[in-house]
Parts: C-alpha cells; structure tokens; sequence
C-alpha cells in the first residue's frame, strides 16, 4: 500500500480533517431507563414508587446534561 493517498488521475489528496470526537462511555442512559421504567411501573402500583422513579430519572438527566456540557466545552472552537 502507498503511504500517501491519492486522487485517481494520480493528484495528492488533500490532508485529513480534524478527528472525530466520541464521548465517553456512560451509565446515566441506563440509570435514565431505569428510572422512566420505575415511574411508569409505579402509576399502576403506587405513587411512593412513581415519585422514587421520577427523582432518579430528574437527577440523571441532570448529571447526563453536565457531563455533556463539560466534555463540549473541551471541544476546540475552531468550527
């Protein structure tokens, strides 16, 4: 294999653009299912264990949008 890339009629292709950005691995969109899960099992149970399901899925959701805030604010602003 060529160590450079190349264009078909044999012209260097450009550079590669900038990498691509993944975030981290996560528990918070199980910890969110289990907690939509707990709300809507409770309405037929009990409201004790839809208000518990309720304040887990709130906190989760909290902690999932900070950890999402900080890792863009790492991102380059060179867009």
């Amino acid at each position: 294999m060529a160590d450079e890339a190349v264009h078909t009629d044999g012209s260097p292709a450009p550079p590669p653009g900038e990498p691509v950005h993944l975030p981290g691995p996560s528990y918070l969109p199980v910890v969110t299912a289990l907690g939509l899960t707990l709300a809507v099992i409770g309405i037929v149970l009990s409201w004790v264990v839809t208000g518990i399901g309720l304040v887990i899925t709130v906190v989760a959701i909290r902690r999932w949008v900070r950890d999402t805030r900080a890792d863009i604010s790492e991102l380059p602003l060179e867009h």
